[in-house]
């Protein structure tokens, strides 16, 4: 290969299974003590779940949710009255802007396994109309190297080849599959936060003598360098490589609020609230999917 400056391994932190949800158990990485706001990323979440646990009923604003199936189903609802579910390989890249509710519970009798993340929006796009992304397993754009790299692009760029997805927050997020000794060069932007976070099998990250690490860890990467270098280990490795662009603007949230001050806060509370400014008929709105295991004096 030819000469390649990788960054290095910043941290190193192991996702500890925890409760969320109703009944949900999550592996939260980014958003845990150890790893608070990674600008612009708020929240990496691999949960794994099955009925009658889920997310029911709940708001968001400001930011964006990214839910990536690994195995299994989850179903989701808002109050604006759409539906739907996606299955394995499937995205949903929702953009919550000025105001959604939602449910998102697992769907069928199995595991229901995956990928949320949460990227932050700048104030120039908090509270922009609410939106949805979403492609199926057959439409995210698969690529080889031939050389043991595999790439799943669900967002930005990866070996050569473009994810359809439009980002308001520049960023990249690609799963990589290698095979056993094979390397990867993955070019980032310069001054873009940098992260990798392991679903099997190990990875040497920072080219030789970087450090070396197993399934279920956030490796977040240091800004010197133009991408990051990485080996598989003799099982393999399964990650996801996620980078963005940082807004470097205030983060102020407050559970599924994230907005630039405490004031914008507060307002969208009140506008929770009073269903009102984005939030118009939330208080009157519940979910069909979330009823067996939130409103079950509401089933008709």
């Amino acid at each position: 290969m030819t000469s390649f400056k990788s960054r290095s391994a910043d941290k190193v932190v192991l996702s500890r299974a925890q409760s969320e949800g109703v009944g949900a158990t999550v592996r939260r990485s980014i958003g845990n003590h150890e790893l608070r706001n990674f600008d612009p990323f708020l929240m990496l979440d691999e949960f794994d779940s099955g009925k009658p646990a889920g997310f029911p009923d709940h708001p968001h604003r400001g930011f964006e949710t990214v839910t990536y199936m690994l195995e299994g189903a989850f179903e989701h609802e808002d109050f604006m009255g759409n539906r739907g579910k996606i299955g394995p390989g499937d995205l949903q890249w929702m953009t919550a802007g000025r105001g959604i509710v939602h449910s998102e519970m697992p769907f069928g009798d199995g595991r229901s396994h995956g990928l949320q993340l949460w990227v932050n929006l700048g104030s120039k796009d908090k509270m922009c109309e609410p939106a949805y992304q979403e492609l199926k397993a057959e439409e995210i754009p698969e690529v080889s190297d031939g050389k043991g790299v595999s790439a799943r692009v669900i967002a930005g760029t990866a070996l050569g080849t473009d994810s359809p997805v439009y980002t308001r927050t520049p960023a990249h997020y690609v799963h990589y599959t290698m095979e056993p000794g094979s390397v990867l060069q993955h070019a980032i932007p310069a001054g873009w936060s940098a992260f990798l976070y392991t679903l099997k099998g190990d990875v040497e990250v920072g080219g030789s003598g970087g450090v070396e690490v197993a399934a279920h860890h956030t490796i977040t990467l240091d800004g010197d360098g133009e991408g990051v270098e990485v080996k598989a280990g003799k099982a393999g490795a399964d990650f996801v490589l996620i980078c963005g662009k940082p807004h470097g603007e205030p983060i102020v949230q407050h559970g599924p609020f994230v907005m630039n001050t405490r004031a914008e806060i507060q307002q969208a509370m009140l506008d929770y609230q009073s269903g009102s400014n984005g939030f118009e008929g939330a208080g009157k709105w519940y979910s069909q999917i979330g009823l067996p295991i939130t409103h079950a004096d509401r089933r008709r």
